[in-house]
């Protein structure tokens, strides 16, 4: 009797370790958003277009920073080595350093405001 009782047993525990063993269903799909808000954000989430524009838009402007730099400052210094080769027919003065601080504002201002909305966009749980 005490055999049986213990083939019993073991054969109940090896029935649990097949079902825990045996692969689960995949889960669900998650259902579609409903609405059109709801579906401009799984857009904006599923094609990661707000990480493509924040790095289109710093783009542009590091763009217009460097441009700034090259143009305002690293010129003039060439210009002023180089005696007689006009690089710039319109500048006035050898350097143009408040153009280029203008530049440098406008870029960290961009930044900021790029910052703030992807914050807001974290928040709402645009990805």
């Amino acid at each position: 009797m005490n055999v049986l009782v213990k083939d019993d047993e073991v054969l109940e525990e090896l029935k649990k370790i097949r079902a825990l063993l045996e692969p689960k269903p995949a889960p669900p799909a998650p259902p579609k958003p409903k609405g059109l808000w709801a579906e401009f954000i799984a857009f904006l989430s599923t094609y990661k277009v707000l990480g493509l524009a924040v790095a289109f838009i710093l783009g542009v402007y590091l763009g217009q920073l460097v441009q700034a730099l090259v143009s305002d400052l690293v010129m003039p210094i060439i210009t002023l080595a180089m005696p007689g080769v006009q690089w710039d027919l319109y500048a006035v003065g050898p350097f143009m350093i408040g153009h280029f601080i203008g530049a440098l504002i406008t870029f960290v201002i961009v930044a900021f405001v790029v910052f703030i909305i992807v914050k807001v966009a974290k928040k709402w749980k645009i990805e």
